[in-house]
């Protein structure tokens, strides 16, 4: 297991936009018995209750969304660029259907309570203060029920504090 230093946010200098919209991230929740993860492409980082925090929307029918809605915690993981297929894969499998954290190869690690992969270059720790979900009456733009919402499967935003950041020791510098 790799060891981690934990930063703060202003020692966090990675391009949000780069990091979640094009290199994705793994949104990882549950608990001893059973964690589940989610690659993810959607999502941000700011300020909102006086707190850093990080968002995320997850649509109603990924199996992550149980894990995120049962726990208080969620990690979300951003790994280097050799791990672009495993990332792929961990999207695009339902853990449902397979034990998919097993065969990713993956190492799954503990901070607190809160689950995370080991091989990932930093970690965000993140404790829930608001979900809701997504519905029509909130879209400005309606063109946007055609692209991403023909199904009705509107995703639940969560909103979550940034409790701790955890550089993990392989990681590049920060």
């Amino acid at each position: 297991m790799s060891e981690y230093k934990i930063i703060t946010a202003n020692q966090f200098r990675k391009n949000p936009f780069q990091l979640i919209g094009k290199d994705w991230m793994l949104i990882t929740a549950g608990n001893e018995e059973k964690v589940n993860t989610m690659t993810a492409s959607w999502g941000g980082l700011g300020v909102m209750y006086g707190k850093n925090v990080a968002y995320i929307v997850i649509r109603p029918q990924r199996y992550t969304k149980k894990f995120v809605d049962n726990e208080d915690t969620f990690s979300l993981s951003f790994f280097g660029k050799g791990y672009r297929k495993t990332l792929n894969y961990l999207g695009t499998v339902s853990g449902r259907d397979e034990d998919k954290i097993t065969k990713s190869g993956l190492t799954l690690a503990r901070y607190q309570d809160t689950p995370y992969f080991d091989e990932a270059d930093f970690v965000l720790i993140c404790k829930k203060l608001f979900n809701q979900p997504l519905h029509t009456d909130g879209l400005v733009d309606k063109k946007l029920l055609d692209t991403w919402y023909r199904n009705g499967d509107y995703h639940t935003l969560y909103i979550a504090e940034i409790t701790d950041i955890l550089r993990i020791t392989h990681a590049e510098k920060l």
